[in-house]
């Protein structure tokens, strides 16, 4: 079994949310998780700091831990607008073009799932400023329809990671589907939109979900780490995921990428 990591870069400032909710959900959340005790008060005010300072990303952060780590994770980056993603594309080109230089891939965070014409537009918006020829994508809160897969295969994806099963990779006409196996936020927001899960009961999962895909014989494990929560303001996540980086290498599982992933299942076919 080998491990793919990858990151969906959703929030890069608090200002592109002036006319959205997005902050006052922020802050709601936050008190609250601070009233249950799911956070401290360190982190607490952390985020408030976030918010001051203009930035609700950490990509550079996490971009160094990768590297350090021998991580060859992918990033998924939005092109356009649509459920609580609102960053201008001019902040989306500067980052496909920084995480580019810095040596990792970097796919498409889709809003259209169910329309042609809109998958088109994403898929050519990137493929023109980034300047690759071949990428895959990740829907935006996993949304997806039966029509879905086909209507990427169509738009020109190579592979797409949204589906939410334990299933190996399988292939839809052209495109590769890497169902997602974990997710940050599944395993600290259990049945809820806020923190109510501890750093120890995330491991617990991890190590679980990791034993049960690696004995179903599923060869490609894929994890999803958001990197809005590579901050000590939101310190279970941070921890988590240096956990889970730490715990694959001990366990002597090899890191690879969706793309290197796809030309070895292409040779096997």
């Amino acid at each position: 079994m080998k491990a793919i990591i990858s990151h969906d870069i959703d929030l890069i400032t608090a200002w592109e949310h002036k006319i959205d909710l997005a902050i006052p959900k922020l802050i709601a959340r936050s008190s609250l998780e601070l009233a249950i005790g799911s956070i401290s008060c360190s982190e607490y005010f952390s985020r408030f700091k976030e918010l001051a300072e203009n930035q609700l990303h950490n990509l550079d952060e996490l971009i160094k831990f990768d590297q350090q780590n021998k991580v060859p994770s992918t990033f998924f980056i939005g092109v356009t607008k649509g459920g609580g993603l609102s960053y201008s594309l001019s902040d989306a080109k500067y980052w496909t073009n920084q995480i580019l230089n810095r040596g990792f891939d970097v796919g498409v965070h889709g809003v259209k799932y169910n329309n042609l014409y809109g998958i088109q537009y994403e898929y050519e918006t990137f493929k023109k400023f980034s300047g690759l020829t071949t990428f895959g994508i990740r829907m935006h809160y996993l949304r997806n329809s039966i029509n879905t897969l086909s209507l990427l295969s169509e738009a020109g994806y190579l592979f797409d990671s949204t589906l939410a099963r334990n299933a190996g990779p399988f292939k839809t006409n052209t495109l590769w589907e890497f169902p997602l196996h974990i997710m940050d936020t599944y395993l600290f927001e259990h049945n809820s939109r806020w923190q109510n899960q501890t750093l120890e009961q995330a491991k617990t999962k991890t190590e679980a979900k990791i034993e049960e895909i690696n004995n179903s014989g599923i060869k490609y494990l894929t994890i999803l780490f958001h990197d809005r929560y590579f901050s000590d303001s939101f310190k279970s996540f941070k921890d988590w995921y240096i956990w889970t980086v730490d715990y694959l290498k001990g366990n002597k599982v090899e890191f690879t990428t969706y793309a290197r992933a796809v030309k070895q299942l292409e040779r096997n076919i």
